[in-house]
C-alpha cells in the first residue's frame, strides 16, 4: 500500500516574499546565488584551433565533446578544437571570461574564432546545432527527419533537469536526503526511461534510423549519468529498460564516443579523464594507458 502524508508533521510554509535565509552547504553550496554575473576576474585561455570550448565532462559537457569527435572521425578537419576545464565544483563558471561569453555561468560554452568578430555560443543544444549546421553533419535536412531530430533534442534538453537538478541532486549531493524529493524525481526519471525504452523498441537511433545529434545529446544524460555520475541506476531499476540500453551500449562502442566521453573529466580512474584537450594526441594517451 502506497503510503500517503496524512498524519505527518507540517512542513515548511514558504514567507510571501522569499529571501535567502540559511546556506545549506553540500556539493554546490557555496557557488549557488539568487544573482548573476562574475564573482572574480579572469580571462580565458585561447588555444591554438578556432574551436574554444570551455567546459566541464559532466553529461551536458560531453554531448559537445561526443559531437566534436564524431565530426573528427567523419573528416571535418575544421572542427579541431581546445578544451579547456571549468571546473565547477571550484566555481570557475563565475569568472569574469566566461560570464562574458555565457552570462548564464553554465557549461560548456564555444567560441567560433573563425568568425569575424569571435562568435560565443552557449547552451549545449544551441551549441550541437550551431556545430550541425556549419559542418552540415549530424542533422537532417530532409523536413520529418529533421523535426524528428529537433524533437528528441529538445526533449532532452526539457527533461536533464529531472534527472540532473531533481533526482541526481537530491540523491546524491544535496546535504539532506529528503523522501519526498527523491520519490518525486525517481519516479520522473522512471517515467523518461520507460518513454526512450518504447521508442527505441521500434527504432534504431531516435530519429529513426540516422545516427543525429540527438543521440549525442540523449546518450550521456540516458541513462549514463545513472550510471556513471549519480551512480542511480540500481536504484531506478535501469536493467528493466532492454531496449534503451541495446541503443546506449551500441552508442557507447563508437570511437567517437568513447573519445568524446573523457574529455574535461576530472575522474581519478585511469583512461577515463583528459582534463583537457588540445589535440588528438592528449586522448590517444589516455586510451592507450587503459589499454
Amino acid at each position: 500500500m502506497t503510503d500517503t502524508l496524512e498524519n505527518q508533521p507540517a512542513g515548511y510554509e514558504p514567507p510571501q516574499v522569499w529571501s535567502q535565509k540559511k546556506t545549506y552547504g553540500g556539493a554546490f553550496g557555496s557557488s549557488n546565488r539568487p544573482v548573476s554575473g562574475a564573482t572574480f576576474e579572469k580571462e580565458l585561455p585561447i588555444g591554438k584551433h578556432p574551436l574554444q570550448l570551455y567546459s566541464q565532462g559532466t553529461p551536458n559537457g560531453q554531448k559537445v565533446t561526443i559531437l566534436l569527435e564524431e565530426l573528427l572521425a567523419a573528416g571535418h578537419a575544421g572542427a579541431e578544437y581546445d578544451a579547456w576545464l571549468i571546473d565547477i565544483f571550484k566555481g570557475d563558471q563565475f569568472g569574469s571570461g566566461f560570464t562574458e561569453i555565457n552570462p548564464n555561468s553554465k557549461i560548456p560554452a564555444l567560441v567560433d574564432h573563425s568568425a569575424d568578430p569571435a562568435l560565443p555560443v552557449f547552451e549545449s543544444g544551441s551549441i550541437m546545432v550551431y556545430l550541425a549546421e556549419k559542418f552540415g553533419a549530424f542533422l537532417p535536412t530532409e523536413l520529418r527527419a529533421r523535426t524528428r531530430a529537433f524533437n528528441w533534442l529538445m526533449w532532452q534538453m526539457g527533461t536533464a533537469p529531472f534527472v540532473g537538478g531533481g533526482l541526481g541532486h537530491f540523491y546524491a549531493y544535496a546535504p539532506l536526503k529528503i523522501e519526498y524529493a527523491i520519490d518525486r524525481y525517481a519516479m520522473e526519471v522512471k517515467r523518461q526511461l520507460h518513454v526512450l525504452d518504447t521508442h527505441l523498441a521500434k527504432n534504431e537511433f531516435l530519429a529513426g534510423d540516422e545516427y543525429t545529434i540527438a543521440d549525442m545529446a540523449v546518450w550521456p544524460w540516458q541513462p549514463g549519468s545513472l550510471y556513471g555520475v549519480y551512480n542511480t541506476h540500481e536504484f531506478v531499476g535501469v536493467q528493466e529498460y532492454t531496449h534503451l540500453l541495446r541503443w546506449y551500449r551500441s552508442i557507447g562502442e563508437r570511437p567517437a564516443v568513447k573519445r568524446g566521453r573523457i574529455v574535461n573529466r576530472t575522474s581519478d580512474k585511469p583512461g577515463e579523464f583528459a582534463r583537457e584537450r588540445h589535440d588528438a594526441a592528449d586522448i590517444d594517451a589516455v586510451l592507450s594507458a587503459s589499454a
